[in-house]
């Protein structure tokens, strides 16, 4: 809230001087007004850092717990031997394992059948001898009546209406007499039956073709037969999604291996460094003799004491710290990630190094609580200070206010007396000019001049 000043306007040769006497008045009145605002300008940069500084917290939880997330999973990935024919992803096996897949015979599809014969038109030709039809998907019966309207059109419609699970369509080739034919579609993957009977509960005819009535993945997976009806297959190895995408041919074999992958393992401690390295450069910020506004502050303490906590913590096993799996820091503290020595390790060692990171709630991927303590959305260290913040912006919104409509009042009574002051003078100046003339006048009578 800004104060408004107001213009002097008298009619005295004081009236200037009035002016700077008003202005003055309230420019010192004001300064307590112009600390109250800096200090708020001070508490708005203060929350900014501070929420910046939350972020940072924030994403370096997050790494940390992807850390152990990926070890808990002994950062497991399928590779497959050909992708062409079949592969694999969703993996969260507990410990690393090799599958063989073999004699794929069939890859699921969905059934796809066309009418036997064709039609003139859509709208005319009788397409049933009866009016009556009735529609088989696989165990599935559903009857469908187009006595009042027994053509191509109709028949469509009727049947996408059933709740089938089937979509049907017309098609038109554009050549002869019969040009129109009837086309459906199971809605899903899978060996089935699709037939649609013509007069049912007599000549039962099938209008449809039997060329493509759908198709199971079939393969072996270590020599055990499977038959699935979709592509994407998740309940034969558990914690393994395997795609069936092509069949092979003679003994033709492919090999689906999981194994841990390091270079899952080293994305993550990549991002960890940059997101330790983020929040220690805004600390930095904070402290010396270069400090910010959140010099000293309590939360900034903290959050030193959880980093040290990060880069401090060791393990039990052959796997001591962070240096052993390429991270370093520098003596400014700068974190950096070296990835030879964590392709260095061996199998054993590797094992040992999962173990280091543990999980997310425990080992150092359980780290993550601490920060997540500072950073938590809603009751988090930060987010405490932030809403004490708010409290204090609102206390000094409200003393600016208060102050400065006191200070306006102020404004307007002396500016107010100050009229008065400087209309009175103007009367004195008035009557000095009435009498200076008077004597003139008389000195001009008495001694014929004016002084």
């Amino acid at each position: 809230m800004s104060l408004s000043p107001l213009t002097f306007t008298g009619v005295s040769k004081f009236s200037s001087d009035f002016q700077t006497i008003l202005n003055r008045t309230v420019a010192i009145a004001s300064q307590p007004v112009q600390l109250l605002q800096n200090q708020q300008k001070d508490l708005l940069q203060q929350k900014l850092l501070v929420s910046n500084l939350s972020g940072g917290v924030a994403g370096l939880a997050t790494a940390v717990e992807n850390l152990g997330q990926t070890a808990k999973g002994r950062a497991l990935a399928a590779s497959s031997s050909n992708t062409s024919k079949v592969t694999a992803t969703n993996v969260s096996l507990a410990a690393p394992a090799t599958f063989t897949i073999s004699n794929i015979t069939s890859v699921a599809k969905a059934a796809a059948e066309t009418s036997v014969s064709g039609y003139a038109n859509t709208n005319a030709a009788a397409v049933s001898s009866t009016g009556s039809v009735k529609l088989v998907v696989g165990s599935q019966e559903y009857s469908i009546d187009i006595s009042s309207s027994n053509n191509l059109t109709a028949l469509r419609d009727a049947i996408n209406a059933s709740g089938a699970p089937v979509t049907a369509s017309v098609l038109t080739t554009g050549n002869g007499a019969t040009p129109y034919y009837l086309s459906l579609t199971a809605n899903e993957t899978g060996a089935t039956t699709l037939e649609l009977r013509d007069d049912p509960s007599g000549a039962n005819t099938n209008l449809l073709t039997a060329n493509n009535q759908g198709a199971n993945s079939v393969f072996e997976l270590n020599g055990v037969p499977v038959s699935k009806k979709t592509t994407f297959i998740n309940d034969v190895v558990p914690g393994l999604t395997l795609d069936i995408k092509a069949t092979t041919t003679g003994t033709e074999t492919v090999t689906v291996a999981v194994n841990s992958d390091r270079s899952a393992l080293a994305s993550d401690l990549d991002a960890f460094v940059s997101a330790y390295n983020n929040v220690r450069q805004q600390v930095n910020d904070q402290i010396g003799q270069s400090a910010g506004l959140l010099s000293g502050d309590f939360l900034v303490r903290e959050v030193q004491t959880r980093l040290r906590g990060l880069t401090s913590f060791a393990g039990t096993g052959a796997i001591k710290g962070l240096a052993d799996l390429g991270v370093e820091f520098s003596t400014t503290g700068e974190a950096s990630f070296d990835s030879t020595a964590l392709t260095n390790l061996s199998a054993s060692d590797l094992e040992e190094a999962f173990d280091f990171l543990g999980t997310p709630d425990s080992g150092f991927g359980g780290l993550s609580q601490s920060l997540t303590d500072i950073s938590d959305s809603v009751i988090g260290m930060a987010r405490i200070q932030l809403d004490k913040y708010d409290e204090t912006d609102k206390r000094l919104t409200a003393q600016i206010a208060e102050q400065t409509t006191r200070i306006s009042a102020m404004q307007i009574s002396m500016a107010s007396r100050l009229q008065m002051a400087d209309s009175l003078l103007a009367s004195l100046e008035s009557q000095q000019n009435v009498l200076d003339a008077q004597i003139t006048a008389l000195n001009t009578m008495l001694y014929g001049k004016q002084s």
